[in-house]
């Protein structure tokens, strides 16, 4: 398989993550996969995609089997099928589309943004995994050295090809400086971004409830 660019590699880990957290709605849609790649919650960078970029996007996973498109009673819909592709098993596959949506990770920050989709025992079982993907030919993710100030070593997927570790690293390092100089501050704004992301992830729920009742009240949704 060759490198998927970002945005490719953005629909599979979407795709993945919906299929668990919005089984309701999946196959996605191809308003509700290009909400899901623009979505400003849970997501390390964010992206601004359009609709044609999204269509071509989609067109070359088709090809390389890694999404299937399912007729839907109105619309085209899409599932991953990556497990089969990539050869690996659903605990791995949720591990990748945690480190495509979210960016570089610790085992423990891999487990704790995982739990909606695969529900590790605990942090050895998520680096037995991740070792697994890492010894594959060719990789799928890569350990990067630890980076000064930071207790345990980060992850990143390789899907879209190598990566820079000193720039990685050095964007590491930036932050811990930051967390170290500020403090109790810190703490405080991690814990107002875990809020906004569990608000943000709540309200994605509650338009999938109102979606589905529009839909038994013969109401035209627009999501489609």
């Amino acid at each position: 398989m060759r490198e998927l660019t970002p945005l490719e590699a953005r629909v599979l880990g979407v795709l993945v993550e919906k299929q668990a957290t919005v089984p309701d709605t999946y196959p996605l849609s191809l308003n509700a996969l290009l909400a899901g790649c623009n979505q400003k919650t849970a997501r390390q960078p964010v992206m601004e995609a359009s609709e044609a970029e999204l269509l071509a996007a989609v067109h070359t996973l088709k090809a390389l089997s890694l999404i299937v498109e399912v007729s839907g009673a109105r619309v085209a819909r899409y599932e991953h099928n990556m497990a089969r592709v990539l050869g690996l098993p659903s605990a791995a596959v949720a591990l990748l589309a945690v480190l495509v949506l979210r960016g570089p990770q610790t085992a423990a920050e891999l487990r704790q943004n995982s739990e909606r989709l695969y529900r590790f025992a605990d942090v050895s079982s998520v680096e037995g995994f991740l070792e697994e993907m890492a010894g594959k030919s060719p990789p799928r993710v890569l350990r990067l050295a630890r980076a000064p100030g930071a207790r345990e070593p980060r992850w990143v997927h390789l899907l879209c090809g190598a990566v820079d570790e000193h720039s990685l690293g050095i964007a590491a390092s930036g932050a811990a400086a930051e967390g170290l100089g500020a403090g109790a501050g810190a703490v405080e704004l991690e814990t107002l971004q875990a809020e906004l992301r569990r608000q943000g992830e709540e309200i994605e729920r509650l338009k999938v409830m109102l979606e589905r009742v529009a839909r038994e009240l013969g109401i035209t949704s627009t999501s489609d």
